[in-house]
């Protein structure tokens, strides 16, 4: 091991630790390591672990650039769950989910996106070992001391996973006492709003420690409706913005053949398809042909479901308990056990039912009572009376950790032997949902009784237990006749409940200490072995289950809904070695290698070799090169089909109707922004595999006391990456002359609308990004107080994605500097800038910060011919220049004032976020899921206050 080091200097070497994201780190150290009086005895730091090295080491900074957030950082943010705090960070990108994704989201977690190479490529560790569930919110705010956020590839030291970096949360120690928190927040526009409690207990004595925390918070959600930029669905076609929504609408839209539509008086409506598309005429009922008129479409038309029950920030209740203590059990042998166990129910919200009859297989009979048109037609319909649909979750999470660990004899090695259990039990419920069995009887043949009354089937053959249902109009609960309809609605109403849990089981030791000794210093190692064992189970529903071999789909509800079960189990048996080598009295070397063996792919080995350079006190520079891999997940080999509904557009968008089969003279626009895309495992993947290399330097001078600047350069480079061809890639592939493609879709062969998309996980390209992380910190202490500042950049100067069949390549992406939303098969939101500034004062009992995140302007679309077109009617009609437009650069202020009450032993803080009510970026419906904004980068909330009260027993 290298040499011990003065305090005075490893306070100098903190300070510069790689992009350390935690002014108050850096002002810890100064505070309490001054310079040693001359004569007397430096003192020495002890070894400690960093994340991204299993050695034991005294030097702050490796070879590995490590951002720090620490207690005090996490404190004076006001968060109650860690997801916003982590997600704000610079070097993260793209799609990551958080609390305010509704379509798609709904189970209140927050995911961690490195480099924005996705959440599964980003390792999370919980005192350095791993953590089942991928969501940060679960992990309590009360129990972590600081974070450390690796920004380098870590297979060598952790495994699969660690591409994109390691984010470790470390456990108190040694902490005390007892406190106890409330806080309470509320939005500039009275609601969304936030309440919590927290309270931690804490013990430390000659043989052990534990500590004991328990928290509770609730967030109360934001309706779409509430806000501008999403009170209404807009789409951008043509290059003009319009208010316009669903085809799915309260008053319908109902497809006629041509001959049905002359004979009823509506020949005017029938387009070149040789169909009519008709609605109802508003305050009519329905009854009669002359109660429809032509559908237009757009705002005339369209239903608004922004306004009917979407959200941009979904409820979200949490509950948690969590233990961790150490006790000495002799003078070389310690125990220890972490558990955490967190409880969440949460729900997505988003606008009532939709009825599709040419995608959910059920016409609207010309034999009901209620069809006035006598024939059998397509209808599309919204389901006012079941009210707003809700996916309500429940989502219990365990992760415990139990072991020894202790010193062999009086050598400097030290080993750790310990046992692991992760278990996530989710229960999904859908709400909003009805049998369609059931309901094909309601819309099909009906009659009225001897007695008037309204009969499912015919005279000779009566559906038992059925009453017929008007998909033509309304129900009016005021009248008998819509209170029957309503509660006809009801009986069809079906309890869709889903079950998903998530088990992993581990073993691991883990040796560490010194070798042998070199000139230059003492070669330190580490050694290990671990053992997981992980098993996943997805159960929906039984009326969810798809039917048919999957070229088909359907099931016994709304097709958005339908699902196959997965289950299966993966296990690995892993090695590994990493070794400090000192080749000079200022140049380090680190090499490290895993070898890991899958029950389900085989076996790979993956090394890793860092060099740290201290050319001057002032200055050392570093760089890695490491290979990295990421296993398939159970989901990626096993998953059970299931279906989503991605936005597209048709590539066939004003090109003659032709393009989509059919006849006629015209042009074709497609009637729905979204399709049916079936999704599933696939039991022949490999794994990703690739490299990654950074380089750096870390400077804090002499010269001025409490500067530091780092600068890391990375680059990461993947192969065979685990993914879905996407909607979009393959209708423009097929488009663009690839056939293979051609064969993965279906078209409505009365529309032409994209029916049904095939797109199962393939091990189908790469990835390439590069870029470099800037980072400056400054602590100055003054008769007026104590003052810190960090600011943390990221550059993302390349982020290309290949999409390769047969070794052609048949799609690109050049994110850098872009959004494309995964619905359109892309992968989010790549800022060329992202920063994060922070400013902190301190006085007596006074503390005051002022926050800066910084999101860089974007690019929405392409001027490629092959690219993605950010205008619905598409390339062919708007021309290049068309489907590209801009959006500026966003800053959120966050500002926090505290003060500490020492007879009270009370510490009051009060925050606003986003202090400027910054509003996010336009996107437009046809970019965008939710809202017309990334709501996964910007925030959707507003202006907000918040205050807490913390009181130290």
């Amino acid at each position: 091991m290298t040499a011990p080091t003065s305090l005075a200097a490893g306070v100098r070497r903190a300070l510069a630790l790689g992009l350390a994201g935690s002014t108050a780190l850096a002002g810890q150290a100064i505070a309490q390591g001054t310079t040693p009086a001359e004569g007397t005895e430096a003192k020495t730091l002890d070894a400690v672990q960093v994340t991204g090295t299993r050695i034991r080491r005294v030097d702050a900074e490796t070879a590995s650039p490590v951002l720090v957030l620490d207690r005090a950082t996490i404190e004076r943010s006001g968060a109650v769950t860690l997801g916003n705090l982590i997600q704000s960070t610079p070097s993260i990108a793209g799609a990551a989910t958080n609390p305010a994704v509704n379509n798609g989201g709904g189970d209140g977690a927050s995911t961690v996106s490195l480099r924005g190479l996705g959440e599964q490529r980003t390792l999370l560790l919980l005192d350095g070992r791993r953590v089942t569930y991928d969501d940060i919110n679960s992990i309590p705010v009360e129990m972590i001391e600081r974070v450390e956020v690796l920004k380098d590839g870590a297979s060598a030291i952790y495994g699969s996973d660690a591409i994109g970096g390691v984010v470790n949360f470390i456990i108190k120690r040694g902490f005390e006492g007892a406190t106890a928190t409330v806080n309470y927040g509320i939005s500039s526009r009275d609601d969304g709003e936030r309440t919590g409690a927290s309270s931690t207990l804490g013990w430390s004595g000659d043989r052990g420690s534990a500590i004991l925390s328990v928290n509770y918070n609730k967030q109360e959600k934001i309706s779409s409706a509430d806000r501008d930029f999403s009170a209404f669905a807009l789409y951008l076609s043509t290059g003009v913005v319009s208010r316009a929504g669903s085809s799915s609408t309260p008053r319908g839209r109902y497809t006629l053949p041509a001959a049905v539509a002359i004979a009823n008086g509506l020949g005017a409506c029938v387009g070149g398809s040789g169909f009519a598309n008709v609605t109802r005429r508003e305050g009519t009922s329905g009854t009669s042909p002359s109660d429809f008129r032509c559908y237009v479409g757009g705002e005339t038309d369209s239903y608004n479901y922004q306004a009917a029950g979407n959200v941009v920030m979904t409820p979200q209740e949490r509950a948690g308990l969590a233990f961790s203590g150490k006790l000495d059990l002799t003078e070389t042998v310690t125990a220890f056990a972490t558990f955490l166990g967190q409880n969440t129910r949460s729900a997505g919200i988003i606008a009532p039912l939709p009825f599709f009859s040419d995608f959910d297989g059920i016409p609207l009979s010309g034999q009901s009572i209620y069809n006035p048109f006598g024939a059998d037609v397509n209808g599309r319909y919204r389901i006012l009376g079941l009210g707003d649909r809700s996916y309500e979750y429940e989502t219990d999470f365990k992760q415990m950790y139990a072991g020894l660990e202790g010193a062999i004899g009086n050598t400097s090695w030290r080993w750790d032997a310990t046992l692991g259990y992760g278990r996530l039990v989710q229960t999904n419920e859908d709400v909003g949902y009805i049998d369609y069995a059931r309901l094909a009887n309601a819309l099909g043949p009906s009659f009225r009784d001897a007695q008037n009354v309204p009969r499912c089937g015919t005279p000779g053959n009566v559906i038992a237990n059925c009453t017929p249902i008007n998909f033509f109009n309304q129900p009016d609960p005021a009248t008998p006749e819509g209170q029957a309809q309503i509660a006809a609605l009801e009986a069809l109403r079906v309890p869709v409940i889903d079950n998903t849990t998530n088990t992993e089981r581990s073993l691991s030791l883990n040796f560490s200490g010194d070798l042998f000794e070199l000139p230059a210093g003492t070669v330190g190692a580490a050694i290990g072995a671990e053992y997981r064992k992980e098993r996943f189970d997805f159960r929906p529903a039984a009326i969810k289950f798809i039917q048919g071999d999957g070229s088909t789909f359907g099931c016994g509800i709304s097709s958005e809904s339908c699902a196959n079960p997965t289950s299966g189990s993966t296990t690995v048996k892993e090695l590994y070695a990493e070794f400090l080598l000192p080749l000079a009295s200022r140049l380090n070397a680190t090499l490290g290698t895993r070898w890991s063996d899958y029950d389900s792919f085989g076996s790979t080995t993956n090394s890793k070799l860092g060099l740290e350079w201290r050319v001057i006190d002032d200055l050392m520079l570093r760089g890695t090169y490491a290979e990295v891999f990421r296993a398939p997940t159970i989901t990626d080999l096993y998953g059970g089909i299931r279906i989503t509904n991605p936005v597209y557009s048709d590539p066939c968008n004003g090109r003659p109707l032709s393009c989509v089969g059919l006849s006629g003279p015209g042009t074709f626009q497609q009637g729905l922004g979204q399709t049916n895309a079936l999704l599933g495992g696939n039991e022949n993947l490999k794994p990703e595999t690739g490299d990654v290399i950074t380089w750096g330097a870390v400077y804090s001078p002499e010269w001025l006391d409490g500067f530091s600047a780092t600068l890391d350069v990375w680059r990461v480079s993947l192969e065979d990456t685990i993914q879905t061809y996407g909607t979009q890639p393959i209708l423009d592939a097929c488009f663009a002359g690839n056939t293979t493609f051609c064969s993965l879709f279906t078209r409505n062969p009365a529309t032409g609308d994209v029916f049904l998309v095939q797109d199962r996980q393939q091990n189908a390209g790469t990835t390439v990004t590069r870029g470099f992380d800037l980072g400056f910190k400054y602590a100055l202490d003054t008769d007026w107080g104590s003052f810190r500042y960090s600011l943390d950049t990221t550059y993302v100067a390349q982020y290309d994605v290949k999409v390769i069949v047969n070794g052609v390549v048949v799609d690109q992406q050049f994110n850098a500097g872009t959004f494309l939303p995964a619905s359109k098969g892309g992968l989010g939101n790549y800022s060329r800038w992202r920063a994060l500034g922070t400013l902190n004062w301190t006085l007596g009992n006074w503390e005051a910060q002022w926050t800066q995140r910084y999101v860089h302007g974007f690019k929405v679309g392409s001027l490629r011919e092959d690219g993605p077109c950010a205008d619905n009617a598409g390339r062919s009609v708007v021309g290049n220049a068309g489907c590209v437009f801009f959006r500026g650069a966003n800053t959120y202020h966050n500002f926090q004032v505290g003060y500490r009450v020492d007879g009270w032993n009370t510490r009051f803080m009060l925050g606003i976020d986003n202090a400027f009510d910054k509003q996010p970026a336009i996107l437009y419906q046809n970019n965008s899921l939710n809202g017309n904004i990334d709501e996964r980068t910007h925030d959707t909330v507003g202006r907000f206050y918040w205050a807490s009260a913390t009181v130290s027993f």
